[in-house]
């Protein structure tokens, strides 16, 4: 399968649901044209038996059924409908990422990036136009979460080749990404990590079980008591008046005692009644599944009994969306249903709360899986690298960077090992040596995370990425450029000596003088190459092409010669013999 042919499948599959929803709107007009008439005929058969006596007066209900008939049919065309909405728009996004349209549409996660991450700022794995918008098809924040924590935290090569096992399993499955993307009632309705973790890590009730029986029990007497004041003669109420007020100033007392925690709790549990839905029913749908792959049966084996067991909160859930509404108030403080409520879920909290983290752990998993198969389906000449335990290396054929046009999209070969430790990349401003940087990271990330990658072939170690690209100053945190450039490189030489490192370096120390930034960066390599690291700097200041003596090589990135910009962004062995700086400043009208 080619993009194209991607492509092609998702463009017939959302004129499919176009027509789908052409047709539902032609039979709901019919229903309500047939519901119409309906009324219409009884309306005139009711003036004539009024009028003119000679029509059964039991001639217009007739119109009622088809009129109920035409009501729940239009109802159920209705949820059709909007089901069909919900994936033409989901068809419609998906074109939109082969298409190459995607940036600014989707989930861009910026909420998962950390403040000083080695990598996530330099590579674009989050924002817009970013690495995890491109991939983010997640129905829930669980998912979104668990694949923005893939994408910042790279596996280990036995994980990255289970990880790798479930995707490729999953690739071809669009039907089980169309019931995911139909989970929950709404699109907009969310299942997120914080309103379920905020609920399990509540405090709870010391003796709760006491407590609780006891009000039930408590609640029911009063029921029947208050029932049969209501039924009974009234020589009877001054018996029933002693027990009922004595039963419910006993209720009121442990509500009121109760009352700030029951407050709180409820609070954290309002949130988890609506969110819980999305979750459920994918966890019902991931345990009725059958794979192949250890990683995703055992995820489905995770994923038995949660619909059963979440589906015992179901009718505190519904008490607790309804007892504040006017039908139910009084009955509810009458009865403490507010506080029954509140021992009830911390009840069910107690017994479940390390099944429930087992099974939101599970659906996260499974939804960041599915998001990768997604990626994977839509990018089928992207290949499978493979990750192995062993010294850093990075052997990539064709190598491009993931989230430009395929068809604008340079590839070249990198390789870096025992033979040459890293690459000296020189070239002018925009030949594409950050480019390239980013690719190799960028390589990585998905290497590690399971995912497939735009090159011929990659073959890697298991290795931990640290990017020096784009970094900035912070006033706020009063750090200039060259200082916050100097702790990533700390931070990247401390790394090496716990574990395989890739480095990526663009513009190394060119906030200081070139004396100091030659004596300063050959440091910096030379440590790196002894410690076993691997992987590539840029630069346009051909004075650091010494710096490849130190187990490295030199390459570079330069025009065509037709034009200063007309760059080609392939790979050329040896320094680079352009200096344009001056030709590109006259373009723009610098007199130099």
């Amino acid at each position: 399968m080619t993009t194209g042919e991607v492509l092609i499948h998702y463009q017939q599959r959302f004129h499919d649901l176009q027509a789908g929803l052409a047709s539902i709107q032609s039979k709901q007009l019919g229903v309500l044209s047939v519901a119409a008439l309906a009324v219409v005929i009884a309306l005139g058969f009711g003036l004539l038996a009024y009028y003119r006596k000679s029509i059964p007066v039991w001639y217009p209900p007739l119109a009622i059924p088809p009129v109920l008939i035409s009501i729940r049919k239009y109802g159920r065309l209705r949820l059709q409908g909007a089901r069909l909405n919900r994936l033409s728009a989901f068809y419609e996004c998906a074109k939109a990422r082969v298409e190459g349209q995607w940036a600014g549409k989707g989930h861009q996660g910026l909420e998962f990036q950390p403040g000083d991450h080695p990598y996530a700022a330099g590579l674009g794995v989050f924002g817009e136009g970013s690495l995890f918008e491109r991939i983010c098809t997640a129905r829930t924040h669980l998912g979104r979460e668990r694949l923005g924590r893939f994408l910042l935290q790279p596996a280990g090569s036995k994980e990255a080749r289970e990880r790798q096992e479930a995707v490729r399993e999953l690739a071809s499955r669009t039907g089980l990404r169309e019931q995911i993307a139909l989970l929950g009632q709404h699109d907009f309705q969310e299942s997120r990590w914080e309103t379920f973790a905020e609920w399990l890590d509540a405090a709870s009730i010391h003796r709760a079980k006491l407590l609780r029986l006891g009000l039930c029990a408590s609640s029911l007497v009063l029921l029947v008591l208050s029932v049969s004041l209501l039924v009974a003669p009234s020589v009877v109420w001054p018996v029933l008046w002693g027990p009922i007020c004595t039963i419910a100033a006993l209720q009121a007392l442990v509500a009121g005692f109760l009352f700030r925690w029951v407050r709180v709790a409820l609070a954290a549990a309002g949130p988890v009644a609506s969110e819980i839905r999305v979750m459920r029913e994918g966890l019902a749908m991931l345990a009725g599944l059958e794979f192949a792959s250890p990683k995703l049966a055992q995820l489905v084996q995770c994923a038995a009994g949660a619909d059963r067991t979440i589906g015992e909160l179901d009718s505190w859930f519904m008490i607790l969306a309804e007892r504040n509404k006017d039908w139910l108030y009084h009955l509810s403080l009458w009865l403490a249903l507010g506080t029954q409520t509140a021992l009830a879920l911390d009840a069910w909290r107690g017994r479940h709360k390390t099944a429930m983290l087992r099974w939101m752990d599970t659906w996260a998993e499974f939804e960041a899986l599915s998001a990768l198969a997604c990626y994977a389906y839509e990018n089928p000449e992207d290949c499978w690298p493979e990750v192995s335990e062993a010294s850093a290396f990075f052997d990539a054929e064709a190598l491009g960077h993931p989230l430009l046009p395929r068809a604008a999209c340079v590839a070249n070969g990198v390789t870096l090992g025992s033979g040459q430790k890293f690459w000296v990349i020189s070239g002018s401003n925009m030949s594409g040596k950050s480019t390239l940087l980013r690719s190799m990271g960028l390589a990585s990330v998905l290497s590690l995370a399971g995912a497939p990658v735009r090159a011929k072939s990659v073959r890697m170690a298991a290795m931990s990425v640290y990017a020096s690209i784009s970094v900035g100053d912070s006033l706020r945190e009063g750090k200039s450029r060259f200082l916050a450039e100097v702790q990533r490189l700390r931070e990247t030489l401390d790394a090496s000596l716990q574990q395989p490192v890739i480095f990526l370096i663009d513009e190394i120390f060119s906030g200081t003088n070139s004396r100091d930034r030659q004596l300063a960066a050959d440091a910096v390599v030379q440590t790196l190459v002894k410690r076993g690291a691997v992987g590539a700097l840029s630069t346009h200041d051909i004075a650091l092409a010494s710096l490849a003596d130190h187990g490295g090589s030199n390459v570079h990135m330069a025009s065509t010669g037709r034009h200063p910009l007309d760059f080609d962004y392939r790979l050329k062995p040896g320094v680079t013999p352009e200096t344009n700086a001056i030709a590109i400043a006259r373009m723009a009208g610098v007199p130099v």
